[in-house]
């Protein structure tokens, strides 16, 4: 998915403007992917069940 409409990235931005630039593509990432999350929980309710159900075995046996 390629960015088209942003401009070419520029040696002079300050550090701010690259970490923000950053955090905002860092924020859409995972905004995306926890929707692609949801849309696979909802097509495959009996594999995202078992999921759930590994993650809780998981953390029910985690020790600190």
């Amino acid at each position: 998915m390629p960015e088209d409409d942003q401009e070419p990235v520029s040696p002079r931005r300050s550090k701010a403007e690259r970490d923000a630039d950053r955090r905002r593509r860092r924020a859409i990432f995972l905004r995306e992917l926890n929707e692609a999350r949801e849309l696979r929980d909802r097509v495959q309710p009996r594999r995202a069940r078992a999921a759930r159900m590994r993650q809780a075995m998981r953390m029910r046996s985690f020790r600190w």
